[in-house]
């Protein structure tokens, strides 16, 4: 199960300023190579790794870093019963919208599937379990998405984002003040 803790995601963005004002004045040695070379990934390694680091940004509400993964004319169809929606602008301003209503939230990804079909394009399927607060009321929203990318340059892409709900329920609930009656047994017994 993939985890994406804000906290750690905070402190790597809070690095980042540092580690460049640490090495502004440095020029790169001769032999010194790209680190992005360092680990050589595979486009399923590539593709699975990206999707990490765009949930991470979800979580987190880092619509520019989220755009690095999404192309600008990405389809994205929610799990709401609405109409899908056409481009970057659009979907950063629905989900900005449905940012400002949450509160926290912990998203765990598992069961994914990667298959990079050719040169260019590849498709990725996983299950998710969020842990929110919504409006107020902490749930747990499971959910299947699945995505479509086309490799552009030296990136892959999301073209289309599909999300499926399978299920939300509010947590903490109280208990229902109706019981049903107790199921009868399939082998009553005998009376005498």
């Amino acid at each position: 199960m993939k985890r994406f803790p804000a906290l750690a995601l905070a402190i790597v963005f809070a690095a980042i300023p540092a580690a460049a004002q640490k090495n502004k004045n440095k020029t790169p040695s001769p032999d010194a190579s790209d680190q992005s070379n360092t680990f050589a990934m595979n486009d399923n390694q590539k593709i699975d790794h990206d999707i990490s680091e765009m949930l991470a940004a979800w979580q987190v509400g880092v619509v520019d870093e989220m755009h690095k993964y999404y192309s600008d004319d990405v389809c994205v169809v929610s799990g709401a019963w609405e109409q899908p929606l056409f481009g970057w602008d659009a979907y950063a301003k629905a989900y900005l919208a449905g940012r400002a209503r949450t509160q926290g939230g912990e998203m765990n990804r598992t069961n994914t599937l990667i298959k990079v079909v050719d040169s260019n394009n590849a498709w990725a399927t996983y299950q998710w379990d969020y842990l929110v607060t919504i409006d107020g009321q902490p749930q747990e929203i499971k959910g299947h998405t699945s995505l479509v990318f086309n490799k552009q340059g030296d990136a892959w892409l999301i073209t289309l984002n599909h999300t499926s709900m399978v299920s939300d329920t509010l947590l903490n609930r109280a208990p229902s003040s109706t019981s049903s009656p107790a199921p009868s047994s399939p082998n009553p017994a005998p009376q005498r």
